[in-house]
């Protein structure tokens, strides 16, 4: 994995992708005690930044393995991203995705041509589901995040942090960065060693999901205790991969751990001040820039808000819990 395997993810992606903004709101500057910026993936393509590495890796595949099909597990967003990649590339897509998924997440999977097969989260294996199904069918499996391809176009992410924010005068500082498996976080910080050396990305999860902060503390792959579904259904995973975490490890400062109250709220200033909406686990990277300043270093801060697909109920709760912070 490497910055070249980027770059060319990159090229693969222009035309396809878009290219999210930075965006800024001084009410934000206030709370936060400094300059924040907010790289806006909820207006990706499906809703997430999953879209880039799903197109990374199907647009790699042959023409043999795209006449096949390809197979991906997911809680949603990367489900959606290769659901509408695969369809892009005239190939057919099997999706695993849990039970207890957003039900958006579930419908516009399947509305975008893939077929769903659920799965209960907290009594069967995913790994083992899709490896079977697989071998079945003749399916290409397009991992979550412990893929070199959809590691790579996760990184695109970060080149074009890296580009945008020079331009606004940015070099220095902490990217915080919504945390699951580490796809994202270990793409966009090989891209800002390479282009941004004095940005640092720094991985943020939601409470009892904290894998991969309890890993880099102790320098090895950490386990999440609890596996049912959370709030943050979007960044829920049981561990950093094993090719994202030497990444981290390397590159990433250390973790930072945010409320779900902390993100409902990120979400709620989010829609009021900036009129985007995200998900909560996709607004937890903002969640960390708003409520956690004392964890970061800097005059300026960027957060990424990695996905905006969230259920109606949800949002209205956010609204209803936290409306009165705006």
């Amino acid at each position: 994995m490497n910055i070249e395997m980027i770059r060319a993810a990159a090229l693969r992606l222009n035309g396809h992708a878009r290219k999210t903004p930075l965006l800024t709101s001084p009410f934000l500057d206030k709370i936060a005690g400094r300059r924040v910026l907010l790289k806006p993936e909820c207006l990706q393509h499906t809703g997430s930044f999953k879209f880039r590495g799903a197109w990374s890796a199907v647009s790699s595949l042959t023409n043999e393995q795209l006449d096949a099909g390809v197979i991906a597990f997911s809680s949603g967003n990367h489900a959606q991203g290769v659901a509408l990649a695969a369809r892009e590339h005239d190939t057919a897509a099997v999706i695993i995705m849990p039970r207890d998924a957003p039900a958006l997440k579930i419908n516009n999977t399947r509305a975008l041509g893939a077929e769903v097969v659920l799965y209960d989260r907290a009594s069967e294996d995913r790994d083992q589901i899709g490896s079977e199904l697989a071998a079945q069918r003749g399916l290409t499996l397009i991992k979550p995040y412990d893929e070199p391809q959809v590691i790579a176009g996760q990184g695109t992410t970060g080149l074009e942090i890296a580009a945008q924010a020079a331009e606004l005068g940015v070099t220095q500082g902490d990217v915080m960065v919504c945390c699951g498996g580490g796809g994202l976080t270990s793409g966009v910080a090989l891209a800002l060693e390479a282009d941004a050396p004095g940005l640092r990305a720094r991985p943020v999860e939601p409470e009892n999901y904290d894998d991969v902060t309890r890993s880099l503390i102790s320098g090895q792959i950490e386990r999440n205790v609890i596996t049912q579904n959370g709030l943050c259904d979007a960044i829920v995973t049981p561990q950093p991969g094993d090719l994202t975490f030497p990444i981290l490890h390397r590159l990433c400062g250390p973790g930072v751990v945010v409320t779900e109250d902390e993100a409902l709220k990120a979400m709620v200033l989010a829609w009021g001040r900036l009129k985007i909406v995200l998900e909560p686990g996709g607004a937890v990277g903002l969640a960390a820039a708003l409520f956690h300043r004392d964890a970061i270093e800097g005059d300026a801060v960027i957060a990424v808000a990695s996905g905006g697909n969230v259920d109606a109920p949800v949002f209205q709760m956010a609204l209803t819990k936290f409306g009165d912070i705006l």
